[in-house]
């Protein structure tokens, strides 16, 4: 039996795939999940309890390898999970979508944490931040003259001059590039998540001149086998078949 820890469209993807093919797995989500579409194996929802509340339901459910394919910022799960397999001798691997990759007309500046934007962001700058609504403390020290956050639910107690935009991805590439341009937003403010859903704000940023503070995803855990595709994934799950 795998396990994959989901959350991300590649997850729901292997977990049709796997079904497919034949191989018995089942898939978690993290209890923030809203909403889950059907999916062809067992699926449970919820937290673990930590690294022995992890280990425990391993073994009770007789886990014979896991598969990581939660977002590229969760950096709490992906690391204990690698760890909790590595002690039990399970094989592990981490499916991670590729990160954005710089091309001639963007205006990058590498941040290694949401705290390190506001040293890079200007005084009285018009910002977009494209991060979520969990975090938004973190950029407390930014200095904006406005901010817009953009979250699929309502953020409350928004800091003053920061409006909320509502909105699901994906965005349409003409829809970005009128909201930056509209707001004449300065910077643009996300994560290094990768993949093409999310990525019309790249495209809208890089014609329309804006900067952009991107946030670098976390160190991968020295040891941990990854692939970026779906596919790749499903052959390492087939090659752990008898």
């Amino acid at each position: 039996m795998i396990l994959i820890l989901a959350g991300t469209q590649e997850a729901r993807a292997l977990a049709r795939d796997l079904a497919g093919a034949g191989i018995a797995a089942e898939a978690s989500f993290a209890g923030a999940v809203a909403q889950i579409e059907a999916l062809p194996i067992p699926v449970r929802v919820g937290g673990f309890g930590g690294a022995e509340g992890f280990a425990d339901y391993l073994k009770a459910r007789g886990i014979g390898a896991v598969i990581d394919a939660t977002h590229p910022f969760a950096q709490v799960m992906t690391p204990r999970s690698f760890a909790v397999c590595l002690a039990l001798d399970l094989p592990f691997l981490r499916l991670e979508r590729a990160a954005w990759q710089a091309v001639e007309g963007d205006r990058w500046s590498h941040v290694a944490t949401p705290e390190d934007v506001a040293n890079v962001v200007p005084e009285g700058a018009r910002v977009f931040l494209s991060v979520g609504r969990k975090e938004i403390a973190r950029y407390a020290g930014l200095r904006a003259q406005r901010a817009w956050i953009r979250s699929i639910d309502p953020v409350a107690d928004l800091p003053e001059g920061w409006s909320h935009i509502a909105g699901k991805p994906p965005f349409p590439l003409a829809q970005e590039e009128a909201l930056l341009r509209d707001a004449r937003i300065d910077w643009l403010v996300t994560k290094n998540a990768g993949g093409a859903v999310s990525y019309a704000k790249i495209a809208a940023a890089r014609a329309l001149g804006v900067r952009v503070a991107m946030i670098d995803r976390p160190m991968a855990p020295q040891g941990m086998v990854r692939v970026t595709e779906v596919a790749e994934a499903l052959d390492w799950a087939r090659g752990l078949v008898p």
